[in-house]
């Protein structure tokens, strides 16, 4: 052996509990990695959370609604000149006649109780009920004339201020600027407050009720929309389902593969990610323009939501149809079935959990959607409610993302407090559909 092989030196030896140098960097960089996936998740919970505390700090509130207890005389030299209590006679007293006797009945129970204010007139005093409230004393007397008459004791809806009033969205010192109430009105208001005759309760009619004009917001609703919501939701739970079902199983189990269905393929995925504006373009020029059907009506607004929610359809289906594992079609095959036995009697229902909650979620972004329904317009101010299937899929109705929109419109702050509400009532439905597709997969799935 020479000088130099015996002059070279060992080799360092390594211990595997020793980290060098590059080991260091890479797991620096692991932790770097996590750092930022845990700072993006709380980004976004922080995100929801927020969002979820705006819209409930502004909408939970349109849940309850003021009201003013009070007992009204209702005359019948006023109210039923004849004195016969026909229907027809007793249509003629307008709302003006009703709004009348209410005036009358709030300032002189103020003034018998020594709640009315220093200075303020009796028709200040009056201005604090709402202008749907003559109409609901109305409808309540055509309802049951044997009413007039007597005295009865009703809670009539307090108009938009006086409401914010008490919700803390109306202060003394914006009354001062503001035309549509005066200082002296609030003070009326935490007088019959504190007499234990103004306050607030449930309002079920934010659920039930209809919308109402720019000067009534305290008596808007979404009854209307609700329920055009829901004929949609039908029209294309009838066609989006079966249309779409039967094209993903067409093309996934019995077309051939060349370069037409890759180009329908192609077309279905390219559809799925159109703009919705779009197939609203697409609805009025051929279900209102050419077909002629007649605007703001579910069944056009069912067509359009249906063309838009196919592709989603269509995708999620056959991805359930692939996920079966083909063993299953061997099987079947195997013992003698046919090629439409194999995929109807076995195929099908293993992939229905998937069918199904692509189908709801599909349907859930659909009901969310407002731009196509604007074009064809369901954004119409709508009194009516539809009437009931078929007839109803025809009658002008709106829809709760759109009733949403159309609340942003208006300049009264009342309406801000009814679009969050309604924003919320939306989210309901969201969440209970998103909730039924996932009990549906977790009750039908099948591991293998």
């Amino acid at each position: 052996m020479t000088a130099e092989a015996t002059n070279i030196p060992a080799p360092k030896r390594r211990s595997l509990y020793q980290l060098d140098a590059r080991t260091r960097r890479r797991n620096a960089a692991e932790t770097r990695f996590r750092a930022y996936g845990v700072a993006a998740i709380a980004f976004g919970m922080i995100a929801l959370a927020v969002l979820l505390w705006s819209i409930l700090g502004q909408g939970l509130s349109a849940f309850t609604q003021t009201r003013i207890a009070m007992d009204v005389t209702l005359d019948a030299a006023v109210l039923d000149k004849s004195g016969k209590r026909d229907p027809v006679e007793l249509a003629k007293a307008t709302t003006l006649a009703y709004g009348k006797i209410l005036d009358q009945a709030l300032v002189k129970q103020a003034t018998d109780k020594g709640l009315m204010p220093e200075g303020l007139s009796a028709k200040d005093a009056a201005g604090i009920l709402s202008k749907e409230a003559p109409a609901q004393l109305r409808r309540m007397v055509l309802d049951n004339p044997a009413l007039i008459g007597t005295t009865v004791q009703i809670e009539a809806l307090a108009n938009g201020r006086i409401d914010g009033f008490l919700k803390g969205r109306v202060t003394m010192e914006s009354a001062q600027l503001d035309s549509n109430v005066t200082p002296g009105q609030l003070v009326l208001a935490q007088n019959l407050k504190d007499a234990g005759l103004l306050a607030k309760s449930f309002n079920f009619d934010f659920i039930t009720a209809p919308d109402a004009s720019e000067v009534r917001p305290e008596a808007a609703g979404l009854g209307v929309a609700i329920l055009g919501s829901l004929y949609m939701m039908m029209i294309v739970l009838v066609l989006a389902l079966p249309i779409g079902v039967a094209a993903s199983i067409y093309l996934e189990e019995f077309a051939a593969k060349n370069w037409f269905t890759d180009l329908i393929e192609v077309n279905i995925a390219n559809l799925a990610a159109v703009p919705s504006i779009v197939y609203g373009i697409l609805g009025l020029a051929v279900f209102i323009n050419f077909a002629g059907m007649p605007q703001s009506s579910p069944l056009v607004g069912g067509l359009v939501l249906t063309l838009m929610t196919l592709p989603t359809i269509i995708i999620a289906t056959r991805a359930s149809l692939k996920a079966v594992p083909p063993s299953i079609k061997d099987a079947a095959l195997g013992i003698g079935a046919s090629k439409t036995q194999t995929v109807f009697h076995h195929v099908l229902p293993l992939a229905m959990p998937g069918i199904m909650t692509g189908t709801i979620i599909g349907m859930a972004h659909a009901l969310g959607e407002t731009a196509p329904l604007l074009l064809i317009g369901m954004v119409a101010f709508v009194r009516d409610y539809p009437a009931a299937p078929p007839e109803g899929f025809l009658d002008p109705a709106a829809a709760l993302p759109v009733q949403v929109y159309n609340f942003t419109r208006r300049a009264d702050p009342a309406f801000l407090e009814r679009a969050s509400g309604a924003i919320i009532v939306l989210l309901v439905f969201l969440a209970l559909m998103n909730v039924a597709a996932i009990l549906l997969r977790r009750k039908f799935e099948r591991r293998w």
